[in-house]
């Protein structure tokens, strides 16, 4: 069968089931919103419960979100939510604390140095070198500016 590419992708597309977008984009949102929605609630249980100011509560909400969502990728379970919710999992703090996770955990049987501490940066290392360099980037950048 000798195809060119315009012939083979017409082909795959005819083949290639159909994704339901409609359907994840409601899971994604309907999740994603309730991630959100825990983040807040626990932010107004330290705020008015424990006493603590705004920002101290918003820095305890995203701990315990990271917290949270390790332990769930730990187990097992936080791999089934986003399996169901998508990109609802991914966009809040509980997405990046999963990437961070799971690779670690997935190399956990390669030994504690080569395996945990070498693969636990493996999706999120690119993210926080970039981010660093950019933000570095950035303040020269409006040193600079400053100047003038």
């Amino acid at each position: 069968m000798n195809m060119n590419k315009e012939t083979y992708k017409k082909y795959a597309e005819a083949r290639a089931p159909r994704s339901p977008i409609l359907k994840n984009c409601i899971r994604a949102f309907l999740v994603g919103g309730l991630i959100c929605t825990l983040g807040q609630g626990l932010r107004d249980i330290y705020t008015r419960l424990c006493g603590m100011n705004r920002e101290d509560a918003g820095t305890l909400t995203a701990v315990t979100l990271v917290f949270v969502a390790v332990l769930l990728t730990g187990f097992g379970i936080f791999d089934r939510i986003a399996k169901f919710a998508g990109a609802g999992t991914l966009v809040p703090i509980t997405g990046f604390a999963n990437a961070v996770a799971s690779p670690a955990i997935d190399s956990q049987s390669e030994g504690w140095v080569l395996g945990v501490g070498a693969k636990i940066f493996t999706v999120a290392g690119p993210v926080l070198l970039y981010g660093t360099l950019a933000g570095a980037v950035y303040g020269v950048i409006y040193w600079i500016a400053t100047l003038f």
